[in-house]
């Protein structure tokens, strides 16, 4: 049974080339386009893994990750920071609130992100 994965990310063709990229590569892959509607998809999904921007209208992501944290379901579920805001910029909250990885994309190809993916899934 493929592993499931919910990109949450605001910026669409963005979010539809990993789910392109993740599903190419055997996952089944789905995508939200803010915390709010990510927060709902991976309840109802319990995704084995999320990749999560943090700028995004509606819910930021370190916001989607504190509730997602405070939750049964959610306490363990892998995450994968993808964004564009340096280590530095990050909200402080975000090494309190069990990150697998954090990824800044401009700084990674899609090829290097699912490699990260497949580390930490396999």
């Amino acid at each position: 049974m493929p592993l499931n994965i919910v990109v949450i990310e605001d910026d669409t063709p963005i979010a539809n080339m990993y789910k392109m990229k993740l599903e190419l590569a055997g996952y089944t892959a789905y995508v939200a386009e803010n915390g709010k509607i990510g927060l709902e998809l991976v309840k109802d999904i319990k995704p084995d893994l999320i990749l999560l921007d943090i700028r995004m209208p509606v819910m930021s992501g370190d916001i989607m990750l504190e509730k997602l944290r405070q939750t049964d379901w959610g306490s363990s579920i892998r995450v994968v920071i993808l964004t564009n805001i340096s280590r530095d910029e990050a909200p402080r909250n975000l090494s309190l609130l069990g990150v697998d990885r954090y990824i800044v994309k401009a700084h990674h190809t899609p090829v290097q992100i699912l490699d990260v993916v497949n580390e930490i899934l396999k």
